[in-house]
């Protein structure tokens, strides 16, 4: 499977399990602490960017309600669709995290959960080295990646009519991805799924 072929079939499973994978209505759930962290880092009106938003639920809702700025990139027309819908005083973009055109230094905040990890491995700390230009001095990352190294995809997924795909480093990879594009990592923590987890990272641009 070349990089088309993966970012096609995470394109098209988004699209087809978006229902399946977030309900509009859905609660804040897990996220609801590292929000409320966030929120607190941040100036009011924060311009903020949700990187691969989803339906804009939780993360875009609860920071449009928070009274920050947000702007939302995800690479599904039917997720894109929906947070439009969700979060109407949001912009949401549809298209690839990688090939996005963002000014430079025009967010304090960025957050990326459970995205990075369903592109290609070689443009992971690719597109890290970006979202570290496009944080304003003293910016904030929160980022959701592999713990462990792993590659695959999964049919059926969510027991919906869709395959997903995922492409991951493992957690010192990507500490070692965050201080190469010039982010200070202040915390990481690990965070538990099933039989394995995810590694929750804090990392932010050095003050001016």
């Amino acid at each position: 499977m070349d990089d088309a072929d993966e970012r096609a079939l995470v394109e098209h499973g988004y699209d087809a399990l978006s229902y399946h994978y977030r309900a509009d209505d859905a609660g804040d759930g897990q996220y609801a602490p590292w929000l409320a962290a966030l929120h607190r880092r941040l100036p009011a009106a924060a311009a903020v960017l949700d990187l691969g938003c989803g339906c804009g639920v939780p993360v875009a809702r609860f920071l449009a309600a928070a009274g920050h700025q947000v702007t939302g990139v995800d690479i599904s027309s039917v997720q894109v669709e929906r947070a439009r819908r969700l979060v109407p005083t949001g912009t949401f973009l549809r298209a690839d995290a990688t090939r996005v055109d963002l000014p430079p230094g025009s967010f304090d905040a960025i957050i990326c959960l459970y995205a990075l990890i369903h592109l290609p491995l070689p443009e992971q700390p690719r597109l890290i080295g970006r979202i570290a230009t496009w944080l304003r001095p003293g910016g904030w990352l929160l980022a959701t990646v592999g713990d462990s190294a792993w590659t695959g995809t999964e049919d059926n997924w969510l027991g919906g009519p869709a395959a997903m795909w995922w492409s991951q480093a493992d957690a010192s990879t990507y500490r070692t991805w965050l201080r190469e594009a010039g982010l200070l990592v202040t915390a990481e923590e690990f965070v538990p799924e099933g039989t394995s987890g995810h590694t929750l990272f804090w990392a932010r641009r050095p003050p001016a």
